[in-house]
This record gives C-alpha cells, sequence and structure tokens, in this order.
C-alpha cells in the first residue's frame, strides 16, 4: 500500500502520543486510498448495470431494481476483496515487527549497531548516528527499529476493518449517484443525464485521487472519465440489442 513508505522515525513521546506516527498517517492515507477507489468503482460498475439494464427496457422499477442489487452485490465485493487484502498486509507488517523484536531480545548490541547504521546511511554522521541509535534504544528499541528500517510503527499497524469499512460506505456513496440519476429522470433524458453526472462525478474522483498521490490530475481525471465512459457506451449497446432481439 502507499501509505506505508518513507517516512522516517520520530521519537516515541511525540509519535504515541499525537497520533501522528507513521502508522497513524498510513492509516489516513490508507482510509482516503480506499474510500476514493472504492466510490470509483461504485460509479462505474452501477452506472454501467443500469444504463445496460435502459438499453434494454424503460420500466424504472426493472432498472432500480438491478441497480440496487448491483450496488448491494458491489458493496459487499469491494469490503471483502480490501479486507483480504490489507488483512495480507498487516500479517507481514506483524511478521516484520515480531522479527525485530526477536533480534533485540536475542543480541541488542548487534541490533542498536545495525540501527545506527541505517541512520548512517540515510545521511548522519557516524558518531551522531551511533548517539541517536543509543538515545532511540533507550526510549523504545523497537519502535525505533520499526520506524526506520521499514516505516512502521509497531502500535499502530494498517487496519483492514477500516479499509473494508470505507470501501463499502464509499462504494454505496458513489453507487447511489448513477442509480438515483436513472431513476429519477425522465424517459426521454435518462441516459444521457445519468451520463453527464456519472462523468462529473469520475472527473472529481479521479481529481482527488492524483492529488492523494501526487500524480498529473489531468491525466487521472481523462483516464477515469475514458474508463467510466466506455463502459457506459459498452453496457448500453449490449442492452439495446437485447432489447431488440427480445422484443
Amino acid at each position: 500500500m502507499m501509505a506505508q513508505n518513507g517516512h522516517e522515525g520520530h521519537e516515541h513521546d511525540s509519535g504515541a502520543h499525537n497520533g501522528d506516527g507513521p502508522g497513524s498517517i498510513g492509516n489516513r492515507l490508507n482510509w482516503l486510498r480506499a474510500g476514493v477507489l472504492g466510490a470509483n468503482d461504485g460509479i462505474v460498475s452501477t452506472a454501467g448495470i443500469v444504463i445496460g439494464v435502459a438499453g434494454a427496457t424503460s420500466d424504472r422499477s426493472t432498472i432500480l431494481l438491478s441497480g440496487v442489487a448491483g450496488l448491494v452485490a458491489g458493496a459487499f465485493s469491494m469490503a471483502g476483496g480490501e479486507y483480504t487484502s490489507v488483512s495480507t498486509q498487516r500479517d507481514t507488517e506483524a511478521t516484520l515487527v515480531e522479527g525485530e523484536r526477536q533480534e533485540l531480545a536475542e543480541d541488542p548490541d548487534g541490533a542498536e549497531a545495525e540501527l545506527a547504521a541505517n541512520l548512517e546511511a540515510r545521511g548522519l554522521s557516524s558518531e551522531t548516528a551511533q548517539d541517536a541509535a543509543r538515545e532511540l534504544s533507550e526510549r523504545n528499541p523497537l519502535r525505533a527499529h520499526a520506524v526506520v528500517e521499514y516505516g512502521l510503527d509497531p502500535d499502530e499497524l494498517t487496519s483492514p476493518w477500516q479499509a473494508a469499512i470505507s470501501s463499502f460506505i464509499s462504494f454505496t456513496c458513489g453507487a447511489l449517484l448513477p442509480l438515483v440519476a436513472i431513476t429519477l429522470l425522465p424517459d426521454g433524458s435518462r441516459v444521457v443525464g445519468c451520463a453527464i453526472a456519472v462523468i462529473a462525478a469520475l472527473a472529481l474522483t479521479g481529481y482527488t485521487s492524483a492529488r492523494l498521490g501526487g500524480a498529473p490530475r489531468a491525466k487521472a481525471m481523462l483516464r477515469v472519465m475514458a474508463v467510466g465512459a466506455a463502459t457506459m457506451v459498452a453496457t448500453y449497446l449490449i442492452g439495446s440489442a437485447f432489447g431488440v432481439a427480445t422484443g
């Protein structure tokens, strides 16, 4: 996950008590990432379903039922996938932390020398690195090693439940937009109006995801809007063909 790398160590008192340690930042970014991706998937997948069904039939109840079914199935699928993925990440993090714990128990002097070497590799002078390693080891050696070597806070590992709940809620919120739009709009403007609302929402999620990741925003917006547009065109054409065949 993007949130766990590149954070250097802070002293235990400043990180653990104010909630701004690497683990805390990582969890917040992980929550945001899962939320944006969930909303984007909810918008695209549900729009594809309701517009495809609208291509086959103008019956409002049929379109609504299909959209609700897609929303429920997609929200649970998204949440389950996030939970499984982040649980694997958390297990890996816990294994790394436990390895450091064992190393500290078996060879504390060697672990302190390793910490000093890591700090020196980050740009500190040899003497300063040794002093810093000694002071960090006196405070909380496990946290010092986990933060410096892996960017992890042993007390705040990545939360799979946080990612799952974020994905479930964001997918549902994203899916509601095309569902409400195509249900409330009149027959003549139903598909076009829904498509416009979807493209606008995708522009927002593309902008947000690019800003969170530090990527070029225009390119990210165009990419996600193109995927959404292609999805809606494809499902509408399939729905229309099915409607003609069965009509």
